[in-house]
């Protein structure tokens, strides 16, 4: 006999012991006002199905006077924890049952509950069976995948279709709502398969939708309407690749939107596209050259690129993303964590007295790069309580990258200059009063690292508070 004919009755038993009201041990308190549910359950079967749920538990001691114990799970909607409920009892779902909005919530609660198996099977049913859907709900997936990184499967699922199928992105219902930094991914990939006019179009169509109230005609366009559709498409207009366009679409397409390019970018594209005879043809890319070229120019560094030193350069600078660099920076590795040890005590031996540093850290477990500016120097000759702070200085700057994309940044300037870092042998390289601390000491965690908003204009983390290094870099900038 074959042993899975016996497990469809051990499903249906343990159901109808989720349903049976006599034998319960435990209540279960979803969701929030006013839409609350409460369950009945056993302690013993949560237990041993949920990691979440066992820690939860092994907190609440079974009380010796009969009293039943009572858990909340505030964030989880009642009627998808029902739904979970049966699976943690049974072991299977009817996922036909469901829409397939419904799916992603139930993803979304099976990844707050630790049950593995259903996310990965959840995870491949969505890739077979609801493509379509995906399609036209892009935003929504991919803001879903990236959020949490227990869905590997549904990330390199909006990654594959970022590059191989960018006109599906472009024709889903809702397109016209997807983020900024989603659009600067998807005309920033390299393997995109669609041709730069397409790109240019749907960046125009993007940028038309966020502003409404534009005339319909360009024509009519008044000199504040351009300023807004060119505010609304500053970040993205920098990683279109115009020279990829042929003369006819350049003067079809680009021409009449000269008001929405920086000046210098429109001066070189208009001598380009003016020196050619043939409408079909495109222009040689000159600054493609000049990329290639720099790209050879490699960095001693384990965390970030060329690229990254490009942009940190012009944040120095107090540049536009769309401005070029009127200085060539070069970033010299002074300390490797790796290479001199995970101490403070190293950072300052190697780093004191040291002015214009970059300091770049790679976050365990995770795609996120964090940094900080310091124009001034390090010290840590003072062991005073009100810590030596570096004066007024108001150009020190942190940052984050995330998602191994340089579009993806947070750049977050010192609001208080007299507390742009902290100098103080407890503290490894410190920008605020926590808005970026690496290798901080306290007598109740004894090293740790942070990102809480104080003096700075923006919190760089999604989620503030302590988090884990895998690598730290120092550079001077030179």
């Amino acid at each position: 006999m074959d042993d899975n004919k016996l497990l469809p009755k051990l499903s249906q038993n343990l159901l109808e012991i989720l349903n049976d009201e006599e034998y319960y041990d435990i209540t279960i308190e979803v969701g929030n006002d006013p839409y609350v549910k409460v369950f009945r359950a056993h302690m013993v079967i949560l237990y041993y199905r949920s990691s979440y749920l066992r820690r939860i538990l092994s907190t609440n001691k079974k009380k010796s006077d009969g009293t039943l114990s009572h858990i909340k799970l505030s964030n989880i909607l009642p009627e998808i924890f029902q739904i979970i409920l049966r699976y943690i009892y049974g072991g299977k779902l009817s996922l036909n049952e469901y829409d397939t909005l419904d799916l992603i919530k139930v993803l979304v609660a099976a990844s707050v509950l630790n049950l593995q198996e259903l996310i990965t099977y959840l995870q491949f049913y969505l890739i077979e069976n609801k493509t379509n859907w995906m399609e036209q709900n892009f935003n929504l997936i991919y803001q879903t995948s990236f959020e949490n990184d227990s869905f590997l499967e549904l990330q390199k699922y909006c990654t594959d279709l970022i590059s191989k199928g960018p006109d599906k992105i472009f024709n889903s219902l809702n397109f016209s709502s997807i983020p900024e930094k989603l659009l600067v991914t998807i005309i920033q990939s390299d393997n995109r398969q669609m041709s730069e006019i397409q790109i240019w179009e749907n960046v125009l169509k993007w940028g038309l939708a966020q502003n409404p109230d534009l005339p319909s005609d360009l024509t009519n366009f008044s000199k504040d309407d351009f300023k807004s559709l060119r505010n609304t498409l500053q970040q993205c207009i920098p990683f279109i690749k115009f020279y990829n366009l042929t003369s006819k679409e350049f003067l079809e397409n680009v021409l009449p939107y000269e008001k929405l390019f920086p000046k210098n970018l429109y001066k070189d594209l208009l001598k380009a596209f003016l020196s050619l005879s043939d409408p079909n043809s495109k222009p040689v890319d000159k600054s493609e050259y000049d990329i290639i070229d720099e790209n050879k120019r490699t960095i001693d560094s384990k965390i970030i690129t060329y690229q990254h030193i490009e942009l940190i350069s012009k944040w120095i600078d107090r540049l536009e993303i769309t401005d070029k660099l009127a200085s060539s920076y070069e970033f010299k590795l002074l300390f490797r964590a790796s290479r001199d040890g995970h101490s403070r005590d190293k950072f300052h031996e190697i780093c004191d007295n040291k002015p214009r540093t970059v300091t770049c850290v790679k976050v365990k477990d995770s795609n996120e790069i964090l940094g900080g500016y310091n124009p001034n120097v390090w010290k840590s000759d003072k062991l005073d309580k009100s810590y030596d702070r570096n004066g007024t200085n108001k150009d020190n700057f942190i940052f984050s990258f995330s998602n191994d994309k340089i579009g993806n940044y947070i750049l977050s300037r010192v609001t208080n200059g007299n507390y742009a870092t902290i100098n103080n042998p407890h503290y490894g390289p410190s920008f605020g009063g926590g808005d970026l601390t690496i290798w901080g000491y306290n007598t109740w965690n004894k090293e740790y690292c942070c990102s809480i908003k104080t003096h700075y204009e923006t919190s760089i983390r999604i989620t503030e508070g302590f988090f884990d290094i895998e690598e730290c870099e120092v550079f001077q900038i030179v």
